[in-house]
């Protein structure tokens, strides 16, 4: 009796969130925004209402957010190559509030996190 081959199912394209370049896109993204919230913590903390909570929730968070962004960019700069430099700026941009994004998009731009750029 003849076995009948079952089809292949259909392979599905990997996202972007499933590339080393996109998790460092998400990474980048994140801790900016987690520097948002810190912000504004700090900004009811000193200012506002004087009250800690804001700092206690998004301290930890930015912080681990932090983390998870200098892994991903030692990640991408081992897989894509990048300069002694160009890997120091993306390790430096992680200090200044939202300079993640700012640094995501300059090398998203030039093709630097292997695979698609933005014009």
């Amino acid at each position: 009796m003849e076995k009948l081959k079952e089809p292949n199912p259909p392979q599905q394209k990997a996202g972007w969130i499933a590339t080393p370049g996109g998790q460092f896109r998400l990474a980048a993204i994140a801790e900016a925004w987690s520097w948002a919230g810190l912000l504004a913590g700090m900004l009811l903390k000193y200012v506002v209402i004087l009250n800690p909570i804001g700092v206690q929730v998004m301290g930890p968070i930015h912080g681990v957010l932090f983390v998870i962004y200098i892994v991903a960019a030692l990640r991408v700069a081992y897989e894509q190559k990048w300069s002694g430099f160009v890997t120091l700026v993306a390790l430096a941009v992680a200090v200044p509030p939202f300079a993640t994004w700012i640094f995501e998009r300059w090398a998203l731009k030039r093709g630097m996190l292997g695979g698609e750029t933005i014009s």
